[in-house]
């Protein structure tokens, strides 16, 4: 068995067997496929595809190259994965308020990606916080406080480390097949019993369309479910920011507005409809309304906040976080406010744009490496369908420094659309439910 006659059999467009997926998988965690055999394997999967058996080999090769956690715990075990969006903070939502019903999360996050904002970073904005945790004190987590939100360690899906590393320089990354078995080779790694997908479609997510985010949402379902995760997805709209706030200590305050329900909106909103289905998918409630009115509980009683606490103390933050949440997180020295140049109502807004005037400001990373101001960023950003005033607010630019305040006032205004339309009215927030 060898790289190169795998890759020739794909680029003849040949499936590989499960035993040459699982070979090549091997290979990419101990080195001996080299990256320019890697590349050439991701080139041909993109252009030539390996159906969904190849979908599913190739997602449990890559779960399989590395550790798979099992667990022993009172309660289900659950999680969901997003494929990214802007002012999506759910994960820190979701998490706790699944504890709360009887859960447990081990959510393995990522960091932020081009303009959309990552988990680790937001849950990083809470002072002493570490993500970084070995797997002893990750299971102490799921145990103590129900949930945990950290970052993968070097041996979970290890392939998938290297060949995403390689398809990110290769321009391989928007293989429906790669990215299948790249979400799921690390959420199936984690040892799940459930699994919800919000799969965005929208100006802020990665597939703007609805037809390309249901393609992504089926293949990922089915996958899932045939490597033996129960597993459904929602679609969901992502034409403008799902919080009002986009940055990473901005978006954990928005999530404690939430958690503590001094809010609900579009956050609160879909945070329920994902931990609704997955309740019902974990055995913890009879019914998909069941699960909707028990994560609404766990959020109005306190009770989920008091999860997420326990989580910020067991990982280095302060002890009484949600006691007094608003002391704790850093704050921008220069806010400045976006004003409407003309009256009118808000009829579009370019989510992928205000994700980069987030990253403009330090918010996010232009390369690795690159260090994140977690203070900065967007908050107040006016709803689709708004009708507002020349001169009115329709957001607040979080700055560190006045020149960069100016940059994102000038770009926020640029990707927000107020016409003289009578009204606009947004979309449902919940587009489809995808099941298996």
């Amino acid at each position: 068995m060898t790289a190169r006659r795998i890759i020739a059999a794909l680029r003849d467009g040949r499936t590989p067997s499960k035993s040459d997926l699982t070979w090549f998988a091997q290979g990419l965690s101990d080195g001996s496929v080299t990256d320019a055999q890697a590349g050439a394997f991701a080139m041909a999967v993109l252009l030539k595809g390996i159906g969904e058996e190849g979908r599913v080999a190739l997602t449990l090769a890559m779960r399989d190259s590395g550790r798979v956690l099992t667990w022993d715990l009172p309660g289900p075990v659950l999680d969901k994965h997003s494929t990214g969006g802007v002012g999506d903070c759910v994960s820190l939502v979701l998490a706790p308020a699944l504890a709360a019903c009887g859960a447990y999360v081990p959510m393995i996050s990522g960091r932020g990606l081009g303009h959309t904002g990552g988990t680790l970073d937001k849950m990083e904005a809470i002072p002493g916080v570490s993500t970084q945790v070995s797997e002893g004190a990750f299971r102490q987590l799921v145990r103590e406080a129900g949930c945990a939100i950290v970052s993968a360690s070097a041996d979970i899906a290890p392939a998938d480390r290297r060949l995403y590393a390689i398809r990110d320089v290769t321009a391989t990354v928007e293989s429906l097949d790669l990215i299948t078995a790249s979400i799921l080779s690390k959420k199936l790694a984690a040892g799940l019993q459930g699994l919800v997908l919000d799969v965005k479609c929208g100006s802020g997510a990665f597939m703007k369309s609805q037809g390309d985010a249901a393609a992504l949402a089926r293949a990922l379902v089915s996958t899932a479910n045939a490597s033996g995760c129960p597993t459904e997805a929602v679609l969901s709209d992502m034409s403008q920011p799902l919080a009002s706030s986009l940055g990473n200590a901005l978006e954990v305050a928005a999530s404690m507005r939430v958690l503590c329900g001094q809010e609900r909106g579009r956050l609160g909103e879909l945070s329920i409809a994902l931990g609704a289905g997955l309740l019902l998918q974990g055995g913890l409630v009879k019914s998909v309304e069941a699960g909707a009115e028990a994560m609404e509980q766990a959020l109005t009683s306190g009770r989920a906040a008091e999860h997420f606490g326990r989580m910020v103390a067991l990982m280095g933050g302060p002890v009484r976080f949600t006691d007094d949440w608003q002391r704790f997180l850093p704050e921008a020295t220069v806010i400045r406010e976006v004003v409407a140049d003309r009256s009118g109502v808000i009829a579009a807004i370019d989510g992928e744009a205000l994700g980069l005037a987030v990253v403009d400001l330090g918010g996010g990373r232009k390369v690795e490496g690159d260090a994140i101001d977690p203070a900065v960023g967007l908050t107040d950003v006016l709803r689709l369908g708004q009708r507002v005033e020349a001169g009115q607010a329709i957001a607040r630019v979080h700055a560190a420094r006045e020149g960069s305040a100016d940059a994102a006032v000038r770009a926020v205004q640029a990707a927000v659309t107020i016409t003289d339309a009578a009204e606009a009215t947004p979309g449902p927030l919940i587009l489809e439910r995808i099941t298996g």
